[in-house]
Parts: structure tokens; C-alpha cells; sequence
């Protein structure tokens, strides 16, 4: 397998960057039109933490992690890592060594389509990873990859300069070029949810706020007592 090593892609402004950060992960993948999730099998391998970075891709072979050596050169302040492979992979192809180098250039987190170790001195370093799996399985390093490339994770493409955005529901990207109407948008919604929230507080229903009467009358759903059913002899 021959590979590339793209330098100085372009990347998403940094204001905007972290404009995105103050959001969660639904509320930006809502604001772009229920787009940009990579799925529900990355998971954070800690709780309670949400981080935004330009993405640095990796492309390997599964079970070699040379080319997560190679990125780690391009990888600098504000950065997230973003590793994947040619075919399905659980080893444990990153670990505390990695994230120590990472951690030293200001790279923000990782995410991996893999496996990832060493999970509890990762916590201890306050070092935010995502990842398919939890494995102790070691790698080699004797396979040619590619940095900086578009990837494909769970049929989400990944450009390197893109934001990626990761908290406990998941991950979520957005292309460079939305960035900031990503976070107009964003804005928008919150604000939104917001007004909703304080009307719910209130007291007032979401099938009344939402208009969700009516659709449940198209729909055919009705509504009956309890003896109304029960004497129909559903409720037997």
C-alpha cells in the first residue's frame, strides 16, 4: 500500500472553531440539518468532556500504526486526530506514548475507527479520546499510509482543516466552508430550545407547543377511557 503526506491543508478559522465548541454535538448536527454524525460505535473513553479541533486524518492498515507516527509531525495547536483504516480493526493502535507526543504540540483529542489502549492513563493526562474499541492488542509499523487525506468514517467524509466535534453522545463534522454559518445556526437553535425550555417549565405540553394534536388526528391515533378500551377487549 503506497501513501501520501499532505502538508498545510487549509483549515476552519479558530474563532469559529471554538465558537463550536460551546455547543453539543445534537444541537450542531441538528443545526445542519440532522447531518455530519459519524455513529453511534465511536465512544468516549471519558465522561463529562467536550472538544472541538481541526482534523488531522490517518489513513493505515489495520493493526499498523506507522502512519499515526507520521501525523503526529503534522499535528499542531488546536488539532484532533482522526485515524481510520482499510478494513474493520479493534487493535489497540493508539495509547499513552502517542498521546504524551500529541499533548506536547497541542493537539486537542483523538478519534479513532479502531482499537485504543492504556485507557486509564488517558483519563489521568486529561487526554479526550473517542474510539471503536478498547483493546490491549499491540500493532507494527511496516505498512505506508496516508496523512491528510479525505477519510470515510460510517459514511461521514472527513477532510483534513474540518471541525470535529466529540462529547458523550458521539461525534459530529462540519465541512470547513460551514463552519461559521454552523455556528449561526447553532446559535439560532439554542436559542430556540431555550424559549422551549421556559415553556415547559411553565407547564405547556409539546403536543400543544409543537402542534403534535393534529398530527396525531392525521395519523388515526385516537384517544378513549380506560373503559372505552377495555370494552372493546383490548385491554383483556
Amino acid at each position: 500500500m503506497s501513501g501520501v503526506i499532505v502538508t498545510n491543508p487549509p483549515k476552519a478559522d479558530a474563532k469559529d472553531v471554538d465558537a463550536l465548541a460551546g455547543f453539543g454535538v445534537a444541537t450542531v448536527s441538528e443545526a445542519m440539518g440532522r447531518t455530519g454524525l459519524l455513529g453511534p460505535r465511536i465512544r468516549p473513553v471519558q465522561q463529562g468532556v467536550r472538544v472541538a479541533g481541526t482534523a488531522v486524518t490517518v489513513l493505515s492498515r489495520p493493526g499498523d500504526n506507522l502512519m499515526i507516527h507520521a501525523a503526529v509531525e503534522q499535528c499542531g495547536e488546536g488539532d484532533l486526530l482522526v485515524v481510520t483504516t482499510t478494513s474493520p480493526s479493534t487493535d489497540g493502535m493508539f495509547g499513552e506514548l502517542f498521546a504524551t507526543a500529541l499533548q506536547r504540540r497541542g493537539v486537542r483529542g483523538l478519534i479513532i475507527n479502531a482499537g485504543i489502549r492504556d485507557t486509564q492513563e488517558l483519563r489521568e493526562m486529561n487526554f479526550p479520546a473517542w474510539s471503536r474499541a478498547v483493546s490491549a492488542q499491540g500493532t507494527v509499523k511496516a505498512t505506508g499510509g496516508s496523512v491528510n487525506v479525505p477519510v470515510a468514517i460510517d459514511g461521514q467524509v472527513i477532510r483534513p482543516g474540518d471541525v470535529i466535534l466529540a462529547d458523550d453522545d458521539g461525534v459530529v463534522v462540519v465541512p470547513r466552508e460551514r463552519a461559521r454559518a454552523t455556528v449561526e445556526a447553532s446559535e439560532a437553535r439554542e436559542a430556540k430550545e431555550a424559549t422551549s425550555r421556559a415553556a415547559f417549565l411553565d407547564g405547556e405540553l409539546g403536543l400543544d407547543r409543537y402542534g403534535l394534536r393534529q398530527t396525531l388526528k392525521r395519523l388515526g391515533v385516537e384517544y378513549k377511557s380506560y373503559e372505552e378500551y377495555a370494552g372493546e377487549g383490548a385491554g383483556s
